[in-house]
């Protein structure tokens, strides 16, 4: 290296600013000590990952060189999660992680926030000054660039990107996945499709096929989409992003369970991710998998221990799940299932005291696990342990009057749950999600084991309908009516069978009175309820038949 490389070098460093965050004091001297060697000035030394943020809270620094591992709190990965959400790091800076530690679990869980680069323990200057030199050059070449985009002024953005692609020929890998990202940003898919298609022309970059994966679910050409992020996963079985693309895309096409699936296989891969994990969560129990729910929920509470993205809401439905797996379970498996859940939501009352419906949200949870274990008592206790902050259940917040009404049922307050979702659906008639989950609870206020049971059974007896065994389906509904008796859908089946009986035998009056006592069973039914029609029109036509 020349001595004016080493100039220019020496004053491109000294024109910045950094921050070396350690716990160890010899290692933050040692840093410090090689950057003025490489001609670095403005340098600041940190122990912890919250005196690190608070700095960058009202500093700006160009390039954090940050440890992974900080002793017991926040590690390199939180300090980076936290950077990003909170805006505190322009694109311009850069982020080096420092590590003497290189299993797959850690590199996975920090390049889900996506560090410039990692630096592994021992560090000499050589190493330091030829790494850092290459991203300094590459920073200062597309600043402007950045700059435009930190200030959310993509046209701009655009237009630098184009100009720079035939001036700056080292950079065109950078200028083009850019350029494709800027265009999707601003909703011109077409651009951005073209780019990729043109990279992937030339050649099969993981990142075009993610992008061109991205535009297809946009235009939600699903069927394509799939196909390409399939093709992604399996040539490149550590890019995360692509799996939660690809889960995406198979919930939008209706596939939940494919979707599962496959955010199963990107936990395995990368298990640090808390978003992943809850979104796995979510959509396992939707799923009705509470097993992989709880679990997946457990792993979202510890990721968030230290993370900027800890919330209530992980406990609360940690506590859900393991109360659905505990519910009329007394073996020990089902007790350990409820003493877990009791444990976290306790957890959660001390870790949240500060937010105003968390022992309320609590209690609701802590009573239904106690009833599921046939601790009718303790069930009560939990619940008037918080009767004065209730106030009106019908004005609760939605979902904790969604989750008040299912803990009502469960004490065999059935006709005050439905009373609360009744005026729950008419104050929230323009809330179509929150009146499906009303709608789901009204039908089904009972564990999952019996939803899954009920649900096997409504199969059952519509295959046996179609098929021409009346008898069978009548016999399957009705069993499956012992389990949930106010299930819309399940009566309203019954009551087609048993009219189409009618029609055969016309003289059994029998099956008529049948028919009506199983309408007259849904005469709550609220008009927001989507087979509201349907109780309607069979009213209608029983009224027919009886004349």
């Amino acid at each position: 290296m020349t001595d004016s490389s080493d100039s220019a070098i020496g004053n491109t460093f000294a024109k910045l600013s950094y921050l070396v965050v350690d716990d160890f004091e010899n290692f933050r001297l040692s840093m410090r000590q090689m950057l003025r060697s490489c001609g670095a000035d403005k340098i600041e030394l940190v122990p912890n990952a919250s005196t690190a943020i608070q700095y960058c809270s009202y500093n700006h620094v160009d390039v954090v060189l940050c440890d992974y591992n900080l002793g017991e709190g926040k590690n390199g990965q939180h300090i980076l999660e936290e950077l990003r959400h909170k805006k505190l790091l322009k694109r311009s800076s850069l982020f080096l992680m420092v590590t003497a530690e290189t299993s797959k679990e850690m590199v996975m869980g920090a390049r889900e926030y996506q560090p410039d680069a990692y630096l592994t323990k021992p560090i000499n200057r050589a190493m330091l000054e030829k790494r850092l030199s290459g991203l300094v050059t590459q920073r200062n070449a597309l600043l402007p660039i950045n700059r435009e985009i930190d200030r959310e002024n993509f046209p701009e953005a655009i237009s630098l990107c184009l100009q720079a692609l035939p001036a700056k020929p080292r950079y065109k890998t950078w200028l083009m996945k850019t350029l494709a990202d800027l265009y999707y940003q601003v909703g011109d898919f077409s651009h951005a499709l073209k780019i990729y298609d043109d990279v992937m022309a030339q050649r099969d970059l993981s990142w075009a096929r993610l992008g061109r994966g991205k535009i297809l679910l946009a235009n939600q050409n699903y069927d394509e989409a799939i196909t390409t992020l399939k093709e992604l996963v399996t040539k490149h079985p550590d890019y995360m992003e692509a799996y939660d693309l690809l889960a995406e895309a198979l919930e939008k096409q209706g596939r939940p369970t494919q979707a599962q699936q496959i955010l199963e296989k990107a936990a395995e891969h990368s298990p640090n991710a808390l978003f992943r994990q809850k979104h796995l969560a979510t959509l396992a129990a939707s799923n009705q998998d509470m097993s992989t729910a709880s679990e997946a929920w457990r792993q979202t509470v510890t990721l968030g221990t230290y993370s900027i993205h800890d919330s209530s809401e992980h406990y609360l439905a940690l506590g859900h799940s393991l109360s659905d797996l505990s519910e009329s379970d007394t073996s020990d498996e089902g007790s350990a299932h409820a003493d877990e859940a009791l444990a976290i939501l306790r957890r959660m009352e001390k870790r949240f005291a500060d937010q105003e419906d968390v022992k309320v949200r609590s209690r609701i949870v802590q009573s239904r696990v106690h009833a599921g274990q046939g601790k009718m008592t303790e069930a009560r206790n939990a619940i008037e342990s918080v009767a004065g902050a209730l106030g009106d259940p019908e004005l609760m917040d939605p979902e904790a009057g969604l989750d008040y009404a299912k803990t009502l049922f469960r004490l065999g307050e059935d006709e005050e749950a439905k009373a609360l979702l009744a005026a729950l659906a008419k104050r929230c008639h323009d809330n179509p999600p929150l009146l499906q989950k009303i709608e789901n609870l009204l039908d089904e206020p009972v564990g999952f084991r019996q939803k899954l049971q009920a649900r096997s059974l409504n199969r059952d007896g519509i295959k046996a309908f179609e098929a021409g065994k009346l008898d069978e389906a009548v016999t399957t509904f009705s069993n499956a009516l012992e389990i949930v008796p106010s299930h819309a859908a399940l009566n309203l089946n019954l009551v087609q069978v048993l009219m189409k009986k009618h029609q055969e035998t016309p003289n059994d009056r029998d099956l008529l009175k049948r028919c009506e006592k199983h309408l007259a069973g849904l005469s709550g039914l609220p008009e927001q309820h989507r087979q509201y029609r349907r109780l309607m029109s069979l009213r209608k036509k029983l009224e027919g038949m009886k004349s």
